[in-house]
């Protein structure tokens, strides 16, 4: 079931599950949809010498594409591999939608991965490695051979594939890759992200026999790990400007203050998205001033 709470506060306005574009719709996580779009706003931002340069036609697409279409792709190979797994996994009984099966699902996942093909004649060399990158670990985190979910480290390392359509989108634009600082840390702000992320399924994980990094920690040693690696990524921010190290290190303080408070995680962890539109919005701000005023 979906997230019936949201749907009464926005009435009629979000599609319902029962059809199957309303269930794509769901399957594609529109909670997270920023998750992936949203680095390619602040990529695009921080690429961009003019603002014409926000609004050019590839800039337009790449985030077209990250915002639906690849989160289709991405979400869709995750519950086509995970269908057994979610079937104790109490998300999908209120936030998230369970895997039906059916071929049209199939076929919209293959298509979503389709369309994002069609950009890569005007991306350039230095946006086609991060944008297969972006491929290579949507498809492997959840699918044979490799399965990184399944790994421990390795599941939280591939996550730097959230990172990756901001390195792609700077790259698109100013025909060069970010600063290496600002890789690095958009890489291990993503390791951390996914792996607080998996704090609630802790229990579902190890009842389904899945070893990921958050069931070898455990609770309390996955948040230590979590503000660790947000901090390295705020430090590596830090490097590229002084202000970015700064907004990114609130996560630090997040973790260590939820550790420490009574707040459940699970309730926690459906505040990020709010939390990380805002923190995405100041840095592609702070970008905009940069070019118009500095």
């Amino acid at each position: 079931m979906t997230d019936l709470g949201l749907e009464k506060r926005l009435g009629s306005a979000l599609p319902s599950e029962e059809s199957s574009l309303g269930y794509l719709f769901w399957l594609s996580r529109p909670r997270f949809w920023l998750y992936l779009a949203g680095p390619v706003i602040v990529g695009v931002a921080y690429a961009a010498d003019s603002p014409a340069e926000l609004f050019s036609p590839l800039a337009v697409a790449l985030f077209a594409y990250f915002l639906v279409p690849a989160n289709v792709y991405l979400y869709g190979i995750n519950d086509v591999f995970d269908a057994d797994i979610d079937e104790l996994n109490p998300k999908k009984d209120d936030k998230e939608v369970r895997y039906e099966g059916g071929p049209l699902v199939i076929l919209s996942v293959f298509a979503a991965g389709a369309i994002g093909l069609v950009l890569i004649p005007f991306l350039g060399p230095a946006a086609l490695v991060p944008f297969g990158l972006f491929y290579l670990f949507a498809t492997e985190y959840s699918a044979p051979p490799f399965r990184f979910k399944t790994t421990p480290v390795l599941d939280s390392v591939s996550n730097g594939l959230y990172a990756l359509p901001g390195i792609a989108a700077y790259a698109a634009v100013a025909g060069t890759y970010p600063p290496a600082a600002a890789m690095a840390g958009g890489w291990l702000w993503t390791m951390a992200m996914h792996t607080f992320s998996a704090i609630p399924d802790i229990e579902p994980d190890r009842e389904a026999g899945i070893r990921t990094t958050a069931t070898l920690l455990g609770k309390e040693r996955t948040y230590a790990y979590c503000a660790l690696v947000w901090l390295a990524g705020a430090i590596a921010f830090g490097l590229v400007h002084p202000f970015l190290g700064g907004v990114l290190g609130v996560y630090p303080l997040l973790a260590i203050a939820i550790a420490r408070s009574e707040v459940a995680v699970d309730r926690a962890y459906w505040w990020f998205p709010v939390i990380n539109t805002v923190v995405g919005a100041v840095l592609t701000m702070a970008a905009l001033w940069v070019m118009l005023y500095a």
